[in-house]
């Protein structure tokens, strides 16, 4: 992932522009001062523990964040760990190994049972799919039922697959559900051993290009826009958040402001580039997946704060609905205020 090159470019840069500001301030008689108020001003050094999942969703800004110096700029020593799905950053947060960890949809309903804090919402996902297949006879929703499905259960795949299931008057009862984690969803659907699958980006992608015209995508985040919202968020342990509210505002800090360079278009090869890099994947397959989520950028959050929260209550409401978890006040699980003062102008 590393670009040793270009980092050690700009962060000469930085340096030189530090000292030309040193020398201007020498000329006027003012150096020690500016000297010390610098000293005092630079954030305690910390080292945050970060999970994530291997793809363009989870790691656009944070990549972002890390090439151009932004977490460095917070006195902040990112130690990546990669993980499959929420859940199980969760219970790594749980052990202590993770202190901030990024969440799809699903893993939502851990946080609203209080099991996690949210500090900062990464975007609005379409990126969530139930896939049949023509010759499967599962080319439509009522297609599903008595047949076998693969999803994820706790995680966005088992989310979408129960509003499908719903959507055709159906339960989890009525199919033959197979658990497994992401990778293997893809590889029991293009076998054959699977009848459908629910999945996200970028696997839904790779499941349709490679099923081709057998393939058909039976209904995607956006389909239920009047019934729930998709949100992937990112957040830490209680405890942590509690003790560490300065080093969240400062990771949060830097995060947004990788979104807010993320969010230009112009910069999509160079950002997909980075991601290629760290996950070893092609970039093409990354750049096909910049249109699957509207992106969140600070400017968002300082302006639409309401919507944000209004983004949180309509999650939960699903969730209260489905049974999932008990109605709670969305401000005990998301800490608008690391939000709001993440960013400030």
């Amino acid at each position: 992932m590393e670009k040793k090159g270009s980092r050690t470019m700009r962060k000469t840069w930085k340096k030189l522009a530090a000292m030309a500001v040193t020398a201007s301030m020498v000329i006027c008689g003012g150096a020690m001062g500016v000297s010390a108020a610098t000293e005092e001003e630079k954030p305690e050094k910390v080292t945050v523990n970060v999970a994530y999942m291997p793809d363009y969703a989870s790691l656009n800004g944070l990549i972002s964040a890390i090439e151009l110096g932004y977490f460095d700029d917070e006195n902040i020593d990112v130690q990546l760990t990669e993980f499959s799905d929420g859940p199980t950053i969760i219970q790594a947060m749980e052990s202590g190994s993770i202190d901030v960890g990024y969440i799809g949809q699903g893993a939502h309903k851990l946080c609203i049972n209080g099991k996690a804090d949210i500090f900062a919402l990464a975007h609005v996902s379409n990126g969530d799919a139930v896939i049949g297949s023509k010759e499967k006879g599962t080319d439509t929703i009522e297609g599903l039922k008595g047949k076998t499905i693969a999803y994820s259960s706790g995680t966005s795949s088992e989310d979408i697959l129960n509003k499908t299931l719903a959507k055709g008057g159906m339960t989890m009862d009525d199919i033959t559900a197979m658990d497994m984690d992401a990778t293997n969803i893809v590889t029991a659907m293009l076998s054959g051993s699977v009848d459908a699958c629910a999945t996200w980006v970028p696997n839904s992608l790779k499941v349709l290009e490679e099923l081709g015209d057998d393939g058909v995508q039976l209904a995607d985040n956006k389909t239920f826009i009047d019934q729930t919202v998709s949100l992937a968020s990112w957040i830490a342990m209680p405890k942590y958040a509690e003790e560490n509210h300065d080093v969240l505002v400062r990771f949060a800090r830097a995060l947004y402001k990788g979104f807010d360079y993320r969010a230009d278009h112009s910069h999509d090869d160079e950002v997909c580039g980075w991601i290629a890099d760290k996950i070893k994947l092609e970039k093409n397959s990354l750049l096909d997946q910049v249109e699957v989520a509207d992106w969140t950028t600070s400017e968002f959050i300082r302006d639409h704060m309401d919507d944000v929260k209004g983004y949180y209550e309509l999650q939960q409401k699903s969730f209260v609905e489905s049974g999932d978890c008990e109605e709670t006040p969305v401000d005990n699980y998301v800490l608008f205020d690391v939000m709001e003062e993440a960013c400030a102008e």
